[in-house]
């Protein structure tokens, strides 16, 4: 995971957010790290992350076990078109039935899927690249909104 970490950090414009003790985030966000699209470097406000590392469970998404040992899930929100190349669904309307625990394997978010959100736990050897590939994606989209922001002056 710190090597996907340290790849977003080299997209440029990005902002990795790391949330650590003592900061402004709550402790449940502590050592996840959240990727932004933000060129000065600050917070943006209003904006959610394109991407996200997770290393726990949340109170409403435990799904994923990740509070066993040695488990992340990496989560990027994707286009409609790409979110339905994944998975064979259309985000608001999942149909499967999804073990959200499978480890290397891209299926939706078991929280925010039906948003556009995909999810990989563990991502090696069969999604490493794609995940790089989808977060580079997510990135771009990200880069495109604001300028459209910066277009309009918001």
């Amino acid at each position: 995971m710190e090597q996907i970490i340290a790849t977003v950090r080299d997209f440029g414009g990005a902002l990795v957010v790391v949330p650590e003790p003592g900061g402004d985030f709550p402790e449940l966000a502590w050592g996840d790290a959240f990727f932004y699209y933000a060129p000065d470097g600050q917070l943006p406000k209003n904006v959610q992350p394109y991407g996200t590392v997770v290393t726990k469970n949340y109170p409403d998404d435990t799904a994923s076990d990740l509070d066993l040992p040695d488990r992340r899930r990496v989560n990027i929100h994707v286009d409609r078109t790409t979110f339905r190349e994944l998975t064979g669904e259309e985000p608001g309307r999942l149909d499967r039935i999804y073990d959200y625990a499978v480890t290397d394997c891209v299926m939706p978010h078991p929280v925010y899927g039906a948003l556009g959100w995909i999810s990989v736990v563990n991502p090696a050897e069969k999604t490493g690249e794609l995940v790089v590939k989808l977060l580079r994606g997510a990135h771009e989209d990200a880069r495109a909104r604001f300028a459209r922001r910066q277009e309009h002056g918001r």
